[in-house]
C-alpha cells in the first residue's frame, strides 16, 4: 500500500488554526452525549419517554418535575469510598511531604472529589498542571465539557495536543492550545478563531492529564450511567404510569342504572349529578340503582418496579438493599460485607486509574519545579480505606495485625491517619513518654491498657467458655 497516498488522503492538523477548528469539532461532537450524562445525574430527564402525545398531552403538566432517579446513588455510592490522604514519591516508604504540600496548596482535597465525580458521569475529566505567578505549580481540575485532548498515532497515553475552550460572562468563547513545544490562546467573535498568540512551553509535554473512567484498550472511557439508561427510563416509565393511575382512581368512577336519560335541545345527554366528595346523590325514581367501579389494583405496578430496580442494582454493582426496602431494617454484619462486595471491588478498580492519573499529575508539578521526582515512575497514591466497616471491626483487625508484627506506622495509615497527623505522632509519643517518666504515681494509680498480643489472643466470650469455667471450677464454685 502507498503510504504517501494514505498520507494525503488523510491529513492531519499542522497549524495551531487548524488544531483548533479540529479540536473544536471534535468537542461538539460529543458534547450532546456528555450533556445527556448530566442531565441523567441531576435527575433532569424525560420522565415520560415513550408516552404517546395525547398521554403526555394530559398528564405531562402534572408530573413534569418528578423522577424516580437512582443515577445520582450509582455514582455517589462509588464516590463516597475515593479519598486521596497522600502520595508515595520514592523508596521512602514514608508519604512524601512536599508532594501533600502541594495537593493542599491547590485544593485538591475538594477539586480532587469533583473530577471523580464528573469522570463517572461524563466517562472523562481532566487536570491542567502550570506554573504560577510565583512558580509554584497549579493545578486545575477541569470538565469535559471544555477540554479535549488528542493522542499520538498509536499511543494511548501520549498527547499531542490538548485545548481548553470557555465562555466569559459576556458570551465571548475563548481557546487555550498546547503542544510540546508551544501554548496558544485565541478567542472568538462569533465570526471565528482570531490569529492565535504563541507562547514557550518550557514543560516540554503537554500539561493536561486525561482522568479516565473504565478506560479499554479500544474506544472512548465510558460512563458509569451509559449501560443503566435505558432502565432507569422503564423505571421512571413504569412509576409514571403508577402514578396516573393512582390520579385517575383517586376519585372512583361512580355508574347508575334505572334513571330516565334526559338530553338537551341539541340531543346531548345532560349530567344528572355533579359529584364531588361532599355530595350525596339520591333520585326520586325507586328503580334507580347506584354504584361505583374498582379501583385500579397498584400493585403489579411495584412488583415490576422493583424487578427492573433488581436489574438496574446488579449492572451498577450495587447491593440491594441501597435501593429496595428490606422491611425496614437495615443490612448489617457480615451480611452488609458480603452484599457489598462488588461494590468495592467496583471500586478499587476505579481508584487503579485515578490513582495512575494523579500520579501524573503530581509529576508534572515537580517537572513545574524542575525537582528530579518528576520522573518518578513508581510512584503511588495513598487511598482511604474504601471499606465501609464498624469502627470496632476496623480496630480489632489492626490490633491483630499488631501482633504478626505489621510497623505500627503502617498501622496508622490503615486506621486512616492522615499523613500529616501520622508526621505529628512520633513527637506526641515522645511528649507522651517525657510525661510518663515525669509522673510515674499518676500511671501506676491508673488503669494499665491492654497489651495488643493479649486482645488477639483473648479467650472466647460468651456461652463458649463455659467448657474452660468448667475446668477451672467455676461451677463447682457457684454451686
Amino acid at each position: 500500500m502507498d503510504l504517501d497516498k494514505i498520507g494525503s488522503t488523510f491529513s492531519t492538523p499542522s497549524t495551531p488554526s487548524e488544531w483548533i477548528d479540529y479540536l473544536h469539532g471534535k468537542l461538539g461532537k460529543r458534547l450532546p452525549l456528555i450533556r445527556k450524562y448530566a442531565d441523567y445525574y441531576e435527575g433532569r430527564q424525560a420522565t415520560m419517554p415513550f408516552s404517546q402525545n395525547l398521554y403526555s398531552t394530559a398528564f405531562g403538566d402534572a408530573f413534569r418535575e418528578w423522577s424516580d432517579n437512582f443515577c445520582a446513588l450509582i455514582v455517589d455510592a462509588v464516590l463516597e469510598r475515593m479519598k486521596v490522604i497522600g502520595f508515595r514519591l520514592t523508596d521512602d516508604p514514608e508519604a512524601d511531604a512536599d508532594a501533600h504540600d502541594i495537593w493542599m496548596r491547590n485544593n485538591m482535597p475538594i477539586q480532587s472529589n469533583a473530577a471523580h465525580l464528573d469522570a463517572m458521569i461524563h466517562g472523562e475529566a481532566y487536570a491542567i498542571v502550570w506554573a504560577g505567578l510565583d512558580g509554584e505549580p497549579v493545578i486545575s481540575c477541569e470538565s469535559a465539557e471544555q477540554v479535549v485532548v488528542q493522542y499520538r498515532p498509536g499511543s494511548r497515553t501520549e498527547l499531542e495536543a490538548a485545548a481548553k475552550f470557555f465562555r466569559d460572562d459576556f458570551g465571548r468563547e475563548y481557546v487555550s492550545l498546547w503542544t510540546d513545544e508551544y501554548t496558544y490562546t485565541s478567542f472568538s467573535d462569533g465570526q471565528g478563531w482570531h490569529e492565535p498568540v504563541r507562547g514557550p512551553n518550557p514543560l516540554g509535554v503537554v500539561p493536561v492529564v486525561p482522568i479516565s473512567n473504565r478506560a479499554r484498550l479500544t474506544g472512548d472511557s465510558t460512563s458509569d450511567l451509559a449501560s443503566v439508561i435505558p432502565l432507569q427510563d422503564a423505571i421512571n416509565k413504569t412509576a409514571t404510569d403508577a402514578l396516573v393511575a393512582s390520579e385517575m382512581a383517586a376519585f372512583p368512577a361512580r355508574f347508575v342504572t334505572g334513571l330516565e336519560i334526559l338530553e338537551d335541545e341539541n340531543g346531548r345527554p345532560i349530567e344528572p349529578f355533579r359529584i364531588a366528595i361532599d355530595k350525596v346523590l339520591q333520585a326520586e325514581d325507586p328503580n334507580a340503582k347506584f354504584g361505583q367501579f374498582a379501583a385500579a389494583d397498584l400493585s403489579n405496578y411495584r412488583v415490576l418496579i422493583d424487578l427492573l430496580t433488581m436489574h438496574l442494582a446488579s449492572l451498577a454493582r450495587l447491593p440491594y438493599h441501597y435501593m429496595i426496602d428490606s422491611g425496614g431494617q437495615p443490612a448489617t454484619g457480615e451480611g452488609a460485607e458480603a452484599a457489598e462486595y462488588g461494590l468495592v471491588a467496583k471500586a478499587h478498580e476505579r481508584i487503579l486509574h485515578f490513582g495512575r492519573a494523579w500520579v501524573e499529575v503530581i509529576r508534572l508539578c515537580f517537572r513545574v519545579k524542575g525537582d528530579p521526582r518528576a520522573d518518578a515512575h513508581a510512584a503511588e497514591v495513598i487511598w482511604a480505606d474504601v471499606e465501609n466497616r464498624s469502627e470496632a471491626q476496623h480496630m480489632d483487625s489492626l490490633v491483630k495485625l499488631k501482633a504478626l508484627g505489621v510497623p505500627v506506622e503502617v498501622l496508622w495509615e490503615r486506621a486512616g491517619f492522615t499523613p500529616a497527623e501520622i508526621e505529628r505522632f512520633p513527637a506526641l509519643l515522645a511528649a507522651q513518654e517525657e510525661l510518663i517518666k515525669k509522673y510515674p504515681a499518676a500511671v501506676a494509680s491508673s488503669p494499665s491498657a491492654p497489651d495488643a498480643a493479649d486482645m488477639a489472643t483473648t479467650a472466647p466470650q460468651g456461652n463458649a467458655s463455659n467448657a474452660a469455667r468448667k475446668i477451672a471450677g467455676d461451677d463447682a464454685n457457684r454451686r
